[in-house]
């Protein structure tokens, strides 16, 4: 058996690109091994910012030969009464490499066809590894560069190639590089040297200052942070995502500890700790009360020689930093909530929109509409409306204006210190949640309410002047404002009519321009559309099925949280007994429902011709009369206690009567079934064969 060594040499990646890259670089090399029939035993991938590398273990030196059954035309094609090989038939087994020899018959649904059996001598596994050379220049980036004179683009410019096969240099070749068996140590410490073998990859570049393996490296860095922290009794919180961007800074990771000054500690923590985790990619240290301690840990790329300048240099950088955020802070205690509000007439929420404080304006709006309709209380409702009227103030504050990932967090802060109540400070940072897709929801109603408003008003907004998301393109991240809306009614559980909600607001924005900024369009079909379709995420990451999620929103219900309910309710009846009568009846009433006259609402029970029709009737009657009241799984339970009688009616009647006034008054019957039917989904859409 053989090993394959490949390593893509490159200038210094960006952290965040390493690994997804790596990931990629191994998936696609699993799938080529697979596409071409080689077998292995293992595939061991590697990386550092200035490499990419695979090593395949367990390779035969050639794949096995095959034999494979081909088939030619038929017997009465290929021979003539003689007996003598037609010209068709030498001209097959010719073009197989074969000759008439090697022809038998079989019989194939009563004809005899000629058939040959082809074997394929297996190709060296060395040669099939050349069209790797496609796999590394077929991976996609998020972002990438040209170099030279080369049309080519890569993430950055590939300086070395090693493509070893067990002590054999494969000619792989990318633009002007060709494979060899050597590799570059660590940009400063170390040194060029050769790969003889496979095997001899981690050791080599070890003796460079290279730890090729990430996890290695890693552990490392881990192992290191630890001591620090047993020594100095520091409690060290080892965020996920820090680590393995600096892990993929480094190729030989030597931890360190500096030092700020303690007078720093009176800014804001999450200022300090910004600074130092998203500006310097440095750990905080915390004691064992979670309370910040005037350190910070780093990760250097290289060993401990010299490592005090290190130190100072970093804390230099650090303390230059710090000193900016304490000025800022001061400087903005200097401002007046109502100073900051003032000023954001003159920031621009979006050139074809208007300004932030016009938008604040029609969010206040929005959120006195919803706050009323969740049910806030009076003081909530009173909360919500001071946040709303000042909650983007921070905007314009130094300290955000620096460091853009603490709007919101800020407005809490200092909104604390001018003494607004802690329910209005709360809401202003919480109306950005969720920021991620599955990012954190806002805890308290008045800011649940706010994020509703504010991401409201923003769809709102962009879909009015035609910037709505198109395909792949969504640079407002609409699609992520509209489903954290969902969310959030999903874990509130409240009714929110949507689009009646959305035409309440609109009513009084038209109402004046000069202070809402926009006229808005009062059919707003296509945004409710939007938000509806942001169900399909929401439904999947819950394993609901895809004909259910169709169901849901192809039926009529406007009020989001009662769609998310009915997908449950639907979800959880699958595999009942009844479930497929009960969808057939109603997709069989939904079919002929269609075809009632849309003004035909009335049903007169004098044009009844039977007792089916009188008995579906009175049990439609019953359940209307309570429809509204009850729950979304005794509406379900309602509807599917009608299948027999829709059977029955079925059974005994024909809907397309040739008396006009008989068929009309059927099909409405049937048409008043589907509507409350599509209350709670779209039942012809559910797949129950």
């Amino acid at each position: 058996m053989s090993n394959f060594l490949l390593e893509i040499g490159l200038e210094e990646m960006p952290a965040h690109v390493v690994t997804p890259s790596l990931q990629q670089l191994a998936a696609k090399t699993e799938k080529f091994l697979q596409e071409h029939q080689l077998t292995y035993t293992s595939l061991e991938s590697f990386a550092t910012p200035r490499r990419l590398a695979i090593r395949i273990n367990g390779l035969p030196e050639k794949k096995a030969d095959t034999e494979e059954e081909v088939k030619g035309p038929a017997k009465k094609i290929a021979q003539d009464a003689e007996g003598n090989w037609s010209k068709a038939a030498l001209g097959f087994v010719k073009g197989q490499g074969l000759t008439p020899e090697d022809i038998y018959f079989k019989e194939l649904k009563g004809v005899e066809y000629l058939y040959v059996t082809k074997r394929n001598v297996g190709q060296q596994t060395k040669d099939v590894l050349l069209g790797l050379t496609q796999v590394i220049t077929s991976l996609t980036f998020p972002i990438t560069m040209h170099w030279a004179n080369y049309d080519f683009a890569y993430i950055r410019p590939i300086h070395w190639l090693i493509a070893l096969f067990d002590e054999e240099v494969l000619p792989l070749q990318i633009l002007d590089v060709v494979a060899g068996k050597t590799t570059r140590g660590h940009r400063f410490l170390g040194e060029e040297t050769t790969i003889n073998a496979p095997y001899e990859y981690e050791a080599k570049l070890l003796e460079q200052f290279v730890v090729v393996e990430p996890s290695k490296r890693e552990e490392m860095i881990v192992e290191q942070i630890q001591e620090f922290a047993e020594e100095n009794d520091w409690a060290i919180d080892l965020d996920a995502d820090l680590l393995e961007e600096v892990n993929n800074l480094v190729e030989y990771p030597t931890v360190f500890v500096g030092n700020f000054a303690e007078k720093y500690l009176q800014v804001p923590e999450e200022v300090l700790v910004t600074s130092m985790k998203e500006h310097q990619r440095y750990f905080e240290v915390r004691d064992q009360h979670c309370n910040l301690l005037p350190h910070f840990i780093s990760v250097r790329n290289g060993n401990r020689v010299k490592i005090e300048n290190v130190v100072k240099g970093n804390e230099k950088v650090l303390t230059a930093r710090l000193e900016d955020a304490e000025f800022f802070y001061q400087e903005d205690q200097r401002l007046t909530i109502a100073e900051c509000v003032e000023k954001l007439k003159a920031v621009t929420f979006h050139e074809k929109i208007g300004s932030m404080y016009e938008k604040m304006q029609r969010v206040a709006v929005l959120g006195e509409i919803f706050g009323t309709k969740v049910g806030l209380s009076a003081t909530e409702l009173k909360d919500l409306a001071r946040a709303a009227s000042i909650y983007k103030f921070d905007l314009v504050t130094n300290m955000v204006g620096e460091f853009p990932e603490l709007q919101g967090i800020m407005g809490e802060k200092y909104a604390l210190l001018q003494g607004e109540t802690p329910a209005v400070a709360t809401a202003i940072r919480e109306h950005y949640m969720p920021i991620s897709a599955e990012g954190a929801l806002p805890a308290t109603k008045v800011g649940a309410v706010l994020a509703l408003a504010d991401k409201t008003d923003s769809l709102l907004a962009f879909f009015n002047v035609g910037l709505n998301p198109s395909g792949s393109n969504d640079p407002y991240a609409l699609r992520r404002q509209a489903y954290g809306i969902l969310r959030i009614l999903e874990k509130e559980n409240w009714h929110f009519p949507l689009e009646n909600l959305v035409l309440d607001a609109v009513e009084i924005f038209n109402t004046n321009l000069e202070r809402f900024g926009l006229h808005f369009s009062e059919n707003q079909i296509e945004l409710i559309s939007f938000v509806k379709g942001r169900l399909r995420q929401l439904f999947a990451a819950h394993d609901v099925r895809h004909d259910v999620i169709e169901a849901i929103i192809g039926g009529s219900q406007g009020d989001l949280s009662l769609m998310m309910q009915a997908a449950s309710v639907l979800k959880n009846h699958l595999q009942d007994e009844n479930f497929k009568p009960s969808v057939e009846a109603l997709t069989r009433v939904i079919n002929l429902g269609k075809k009632a006259q849309e003004k035909q609402n009335v049903i007169d029970p004098a044009l009844f011709e039977n007792a089916s029709e009188k008995a579906l009737y009175q049990q439609v009657e019953k359940i209307k009369a309570q429809f509204k009241k009850q729950t979304l799984e005794e509406n379900y339970q309602s509807l599917v206690s009608l299948a027999p009688f829709i059977e029955e009616y079925f059974n005994e009647t024909m809907v397309m009567a040739p008396d006009e006034k008989v068929r009309n008054n059927r099909l409405s019957q049937l048409k008043q079934i589907a509507d409350l039917a599509f209350v709670l989904a779209s039942f012809d859409l559910l797949n129950v064969k």
